[in-house]
C-alpha cells in the first residue's frame, strides 16, 4: 500500500513537472499574478479575470527568463484571454480527449510564480456534463467542474488528468464558489476568434424574459406548448428599436426561412450566441392573441470589458 501511494506521488510530481515547461507566470494586474498555458507558438492562453491592461504585460517562462506580451484578445463570458509574445522555443501542451474526461477521476492544477516557480494542487473532477451557459453570456462545453484548491496565481494555469495530459484551463472567474476547466472544445472555438479578431461577438436583444404557456387554441396552431414573455426591455436597446414590447410573447426567430422555436429563455440565448450582431432577424411574436413578425437588427453583447 505504501509502495503504491509513493508511486502515485512520484507519477503526479512527473506530471507535474513537464507541464510547468509549458506553463508561464503572468502579471497583467496590480498585486497578485496568475498562470498561463503555452498553446500555440508565440500565444499564451490565460484566465480574462487575471488580465486588467492590454500592453506591458510581463510573463515569466519556463526557463526563468522575463519577456513582454501583449493582449491578443479577451472573452470575460468564457475566462479566456489570449496573449501574444515574441519569446521563442515555447512548447505546447497535449490535451487530453474531451469524451475521456469522467466525475471521480484525478485531476491536477498547475501554475506557476515568480517567487517559487512551479505550483500544483491536487483534486478530483467532480462534475462533467454538456453545454453550460455562464452568467457573462459565455458558453461552456463541456461542462466540467473540479474539486480542487485553486490558489488565485493557478487562475489560468493548466487542469491535468493523472497522466499529464491537459484537460483544459483552471477558471476561477465564472463562479465565486467553484473552479472550472474551460476545455479544448471552448478553447478551440472561443480562443480562434481572439487570435484573429481579438473578441467574440455574441448577439443582444436587451430583454428580460420569462418562459410562459400558451393558450390551447395557439398550442395547436403554433405546433409548441410555451414561448417566452418580454418582462423588461432595455430603453434604446435592440428589441425597443425594432418594435418588441412588454408582454410579447417571443414564438420563434426566423432566419432565411429557417424557423427556430423559442420555446425556452435558453433557446433564445443559444440562438444569439450563434447571431452575429448587425444581423436582420424576423421575430415570430404573440402580440394580443394574435401572431406576426417583426424586423430586429440583432446588437452586439455589451461587456465591461471584452
Amino acid at each position: 500500500m505504501a509502495t503504491n501511494l509513493v508511486n502515485l506521488s512520484n507519477e503526479l510530481a512527473g506530471a507535474v513537472e513537464r507541464a510547468a515547461a509549458s506553463i508561464v507566470a503572468v502579471h497583467a494586474r496590480r498585486g497578485i499574478g496568475s498562470s498561463g498555458i503555452v498553446w500555440r507558438d508565440n500565444l499564451i492562453l490565460t484566465s480574462s479575470e487575471g488580465v486588467r491592461v492590454d500592453d506591458g504585460i510581463k510573463l515569466l517562462l519556463p526557463d526563468g527568463s522575463l519577456t513582454t506580451a501583449r493582449l491578443r484578445g479577451r472573452d470575460s463570458g468564457t475566462d479566456l484571454a489570449v496573449l501574444e509574445t515574441e519569446a521563442a522555443g515555447l512548447r505546447p501542451l497535449e490535451f487530453a480527449a474531451d469524451s475521456a474526461l469522467k466525475p471521480g477521476q484525478l485531476a491536477l492544477a498547475v501554475g506557476r510564480t515568480g517567487n517559487t516557480g512551479p505550483i500544483a494542487s491536487f483534486g478530483i473532477i467532480s462534475g462533467v456534463s454538456g453545454e453550460w451557459k455562464t452568467w457573462r453570456g459565455g458558453k461552456i462545453d463541456p461542462f466540467v467542474r473540479l474539486d480542487i484548491s485553486a490558489y488565485p496565481t493557478l487562475s489560468g494555469g493548466a487542469a491535468l488528468d493523472a497522466g499529464g495530459h491537459l484537460i483544459g484551463l483552471v477558471s476561477t472567474g465564472l463562479s465565486r464558489s467553484s473552479v472550472f476547466a474551460v476545455t479544448r472544445a471552448t478553447i478551440d472555438r472561443i480562443a480562434g476568434k481572439l487570435s484573429q479578431q481579438g473578441y467574440v461577438s455574441r448577439g443582444f436583444l436587451g430583454v428580460v424574459l420569462q418562459p410562459v404557456a400558451l393558450p390551447p387554441d395557439m398550442k395547436d396552431k403554433l405546433g409548441q406548448d410555451s414561448g417566452i414573455m418580454l418582462l423588461g426591455i432595455e430603453p434604446q436597446g435592440p428589441a425597443a428599436v425594432g418594435g418588441l414590447i412588454l408582454g410579447d410573447v417571443l414564438i420563434a426567430a426566423v432566419v432565411d426561412g429557417a424557423v427556430h422555436p423559442l420555446a425556452q429563455p435558453e433557446a433564445l440565448a443559444d440562438f444569439l450566441e450563434h447571431t452575429p450582431a448587425g444581423q436582420t432577424v424576423k421575430f415570430r411574436v404573440l402580440r394580443a392573441g394574435v401572431v406576426q413578425d417583426l424586423d430586429v437588427r440583432i446588437g452586439e453583447r455589451p461587456s465591461r470589458r471584452r
